[in-house]
């Protein structure tokens, strides 16, 4: 499924972002706020196709 495909490489993508972020980069922390609103989109996304694949049995 590309939907969750996309979602796992969104949170690979953040990875170092978020190690930088937890050290004190404020910058970094930013970009992880903003990437953790595509996750959240993209988790949207899979729930949806989930249910659309359910839908269609």
């Amino acid at each position: 499924m590309q939907e969750y495909e996309d979602l796992k490489r969104l949170v690979e993508e953040a990875d170092e972002d978020i190690r930088k972020a937890e050290g004190g980069n404020k910058a970094a922390g930013t970009r992880v706020r903003k990437q953790m609103q595509q996750i959240k989109q993209a988790a949207q996304d899979v729930r949806s196709k989930v249910l659309e694949i359910r839908s269609s049995d």
